[in-house]
């Protein structure tokens, strides 16, 4: 991690996605960098250039709440990504007890699997995949206790296949790890994994440099093109299981819809005999 720390290379990276038409500033001069300038930043935010040359560089890591905000608004946040950047203003301890193992609760095993014809898993917070259903794995292979779903969408060669919409997938995945970890960028395990897919891969690269976060649950549709049953498009629910840094992810079809046939289908074929 560079000296600037969590909360100034969120700011720097953010600042740089926004230009300066989409606040209403002229564009005058050449630029050399990306978005907006510092001082810019600071004029939209209120507060002295000096001040947030001081918050990107690292040598204040803790504003307060007022200045967080004010901030959030100079770079157009929205409600998640304005969420994870108090998150990275908030003193954190130097050390950490080592974390436990992620054991997936007794009650959310049994739900799951009595889920025959509904696809379900529970990830992790560096998602890797800690329990699924049969059906989920019908669904996608890389929905196997052990997949790291990260790994997965940038370096196995077989998921491009899986999703039409990959692109989407990929900064999901990617915004959606950064929500899990919070601000606790230094994480060991963490720090493996970015180092791992930064080095094997270009997409992910530019990815992780825009620090995009999106809310551990939530919902959406999804495409799957599945080798023998062809296109299913399925919603997708994302839920925080209480008291745990872990999700569980529930897929369903459109009742009567041709994709809730297929998925009545491949869970038949998954079924245990």
């Amino acid at each position: 991690m560079s000296t600037a720390g969590p909360l100034g290379e969120y700011l720097r990276a953010r600042r740089e996605l926004i230009g300066p038409g989409d606040v209403g500033l002229p564009a005058h001069g050449r630029r050399r960098v990306p978005g907006l300038r510092r001082e810019e930043a600071a004029l939209l935010a209120g507060i002295s250039a000096d001040y947030y040359l001081r918050l990107e560089q690292g040598r204040d890591r803790h504003p307060s709440t007022q200045v967080v905000e004010a901030l959030a608004r100079a770079l157009r946040l929205d409600a998640d990504a304005a969420a994870h950047l108090h998150g990275l203003a908030r003193p954190v301890p130097a050390r950490r007890a080592a974390r436990p193992s992620e054991r997936v609760p007794v009650g959310i095993r049994q739900l799951v699997g009595s889920w025959a014809e509904t696809p379900a898993f529970v990830h992790g917070r560096h998602l890797d995949v800690l329990f699924a259903n049969p059906a989920a794995t019908a669904l996608a292979p890389i929905f196997t206790a052990g997949v790291n779903l990260l790994r997965a969408v940038f370096l196995d060669p077989s998921v491009p296949a899986l999703y039409p919409a990959l692109t989407a997938v990929a900064a999901n995945a990617v915004a959606g790890l950064r929500a899990q970890v919070g601000p606790e960028v230094d994480d060991p395990r963490l720090i493996e994994l970015v180092e791992e897919l930064t080095a094997g891969s270009e997409r992910f690269r530019r990815l992780w440099a825009r620090h995009d976060v999106t809310a551990r649950a939530g919902g959406g549709v999804r495409v799957f093109q599945h080798p023998e049953l062809g296109e299913l498009a399925l919603r997708y629910e994302k839920l925080t299981i209480s008291g745990t840094t872990q999700s569980l992810v529930v897929y369903h079809a459109e009742p009567g819809s041709p994709s809730a046939r297929s998925l009545a289908r491949l869970a038949r074929r998954a079924a245990p005999r």
